[in-house]
């Protein structure tokens, strides 16, 4: 919406009581050019910070405590098993984005943001696909949040041995590739070469195994199976692939629910993990003490890279915490932006993760625990 300025006041008639006179043309004052002239750059630079720029900017957003409550409301709630209430907090963090589909970043936004060290700017197109909407934003966060909790609940079962089912869904089929006309959104995929997969990294390992020659791929399409000859080729980073999106599709023996309606992404996971393993276990986690991390988390409880780590940095040390967990593949972004009084522990894993935590809940050294370095 554009801005709204008030009308200009009608210009003032020279006075006519009596006493004064009006000027005659050529005693008329000299018009004010300097001051015109630096009201027109002035009006002119003010209307310019007003202007959208192609930029985002990322600032420390809030913080929920996994093992807490938001709107009265625990965030993670367990029916049809044997649950705790834990103490202490393992809070998720976030980050504010302004501009990109979804607001709009102006000069003066950016000049605010260059004095403060907790934010950081960005190319809109660094962070959003060109022509994204900010419905197909929301859609996808949205997805993306879906998808970390049920990830988040295979990982903490799988780390507390508790048995479950997963088999893999083609979520898309990419076009002109190996498996286009051959295997289709919906399919579940059973073996590859006769071997069952039911994880990533058994599929990503038939692939490799192919070296390239054909491989026989049976999946579930419906009630009925299909077999089908695919190919394998190369990608970008020269694995093999065969051109299919995949999903995990998981039967889980009881019913964990998260209650986050207004964040979305996938960067929740590592900290939904812990905060279900303290639900599901007995006793405290944390020690009652105030831990904050981020980080992706995949089935097998390997923990993966997020963005706007610095701002989440900023924003836990805000909220209190001692302690934060961070990817260690985003550890380049870590050095050097730690604030004062917050100790960073990087983590690949989930049992880094529980490692960490359990080392600080029970007061030892953490700096025997890894650190980020620049690399």
């Amino acid at each position: 919406m554009s801005e709204q300025f008030p009308p200009s006041p009608p210009a003032q008639p020279y006075p006519t009581t009596p006493g004064w006179d009006v000027p005659e043309p050529r005693r008329r004052r000299r018009f004010p050019w300097g001051l015109a002239i630096g009201v027109i750059v002035f009006g002119a630079l003010g209307f310019g910070a007003l202007m959208p720029l192609p930029y985002v900017i990322e600032s420390p957003g809030p913080t929920y405590n996994t093992i807490g409550s938001v709107q009265d409301k625990r965030l993670i709630s367990v029916s049809g098993h044997e649950s705790f209430t834990p103490q202490g907090q393992l809070d998720l963090t976030t980050v504010y984005v302004t501009g990109g589909p979804s607001g709009r970043v102006t000069a003066l936004d950016l000049l605010q943001a260059f004095f403060d060290s907790s934010k950081a700017v960005y190319n809109v197109d660094d962070i959003f696909p060109k022509g994204t909407t900010q419905q197909e934003e929301q859609k996808q966060n949205a997805a993306d949040m879906t998808s970390s909790q049920e990830n988040a609940t295979a990982a903490a079962l799988t780390e507390l041995k508790i048995p479950f089912s997963q088999s893999f869904e083609i979520a898309v089929t990419m076009p002109k590739s190996p498996a286009e006309g051959k295997l289709k959104a919906g399919d579940v995929l059973e073996s590859i070469d006769g071997k069952p997969v039911a994880t990533l990294a058994e599929v990503r390992d038939a692939l490799d195994a192919s070296k390239g020659n054909a491989i026989t791929v049976v999946a579930k399409r419906g009630s009925s199976p299909v077999t089908v000859k695919v190919t394998p080729t190369k990608d970008s980073t020269g694995r093999y692939v065969m051109g299919v999106g995949l999903k995990y599709d998981f039967d889980f023996p009881f019913s964990v629910k998260y209650q986050l309606d207004q964040v979305g992404g996938p960067s929740a996971g590592m900290m939904f993990t812990l905060g279900v393993i303290d639900y599901l276990s007995p006793g405290d986690l944390t020690g009652g003490k105030h831990i904050a991390g981020t980080g992706t988390i995949s089935p097998d409880g390997t923990v993966g890279p997020i963005g706007g780590i610095a701002q989440k940095m900023f924003g836990a040390k805000a909220a209190g915490a001692g302690l934060f967990l961070a990817p260690a593949s985003n550890c380049n972004d870590v050095v050097g932006h730690v604030p004062g009084g917050l100790t960073v522990v990087k983590v690949d894993t989930l049992k880094d993760a529980l490692a960490a935590v359990d080392t600080y809940a029970k007061g030892g050294d953490l700096s025997k625990l890894p650190a980020c370095t620049a690399g």
